[in-house]
């Protein structure tokens, strides 16, 4: 059931919309191409396992850790209310 003026099914519209917008940002961040047989952050080796079963990988596991860290989801407010369309 809709509130207000929204049609029915709007939140569950909502809800795949966001869903839809995570996956594709994580698919842009998979790595491709050829994987570096040393560390883009450390210069340290990277293991032959990890090149072979995450194809197109810059970093070793300690320093992808550290990136994967310091990302922040964002993304589009898809609230309704009044108070977050006047942020």
């Amino acid at each position: 059931m809709a509130n207000g003026w929204a049609p029915d099914g709007a939140v569950q519209d909502q809800i795949d919309d966001t869903v839809k917008d995570a996956v594709l940002r994580a698919r842009t961040m998979m790595p491709a191409g050829e994987s570096a047989e040393d560390c883009d952050d450390c210069g340290e080796p990277i293991p032959e396992r990890r090149r072979q079963a995450l194809v197109g990988t810059r970093t070793c596991v300690s320093c992808q850790s550290i990136r994967d860290a310091s990302v922040r989801a964002g993304g589009i407010n898809r609230r309704g209310s009044k108070d977050s369309q006047l942020r």
